[in-house]
């Protein structure tokens, strides 16, 4: 039910007449996809595999998403998990900024 209240809102966020860039409208569809997290493992390579398909079906490039592997730890992946975590709190500037890093 989660999923499908998100793609409902996400019509109306990548709406022309939103008001809202492509690149926040995906941002925010990206972090509540994360937040719902349907899976037990690979809820955020989903997450970031189905936020490209959405850009790329609205004619927008993917994000870059740091430029690694996000599987991978290390500074790139504690950067999106920290983002990720003000997105949590209502701050998703640092998002944002990341997913086109």
């Amino acid at each position: 039910m989660a999923v499908r209240d998100l793609v409902e809102d996400a019509k109306y966020w990548f709406d022309p007449g939103s008001g809202m860039t492509t690149d926040t409208a995906a941002v925010r569809f990206h972090h509540r996809l994360v937040a719902i997290h349907p899976f037990p493992n690979g809820n955020g390579r989903h997450a970031r595999l189905l936020t490209d398909l959405v850009l790329r079906s609205v004619g927008a490039a993917a994000f870059t998403w740091g430029s690694r592997d996000l599987a991978a730890a290390g500074e790139v992946r504690n950067r999106y998990i920290a983002a990720l975590r003000r997105a949590d709190a209502g701050d998703d500037t640092a998002l944002l900024a990341f997913v086109r890093s």
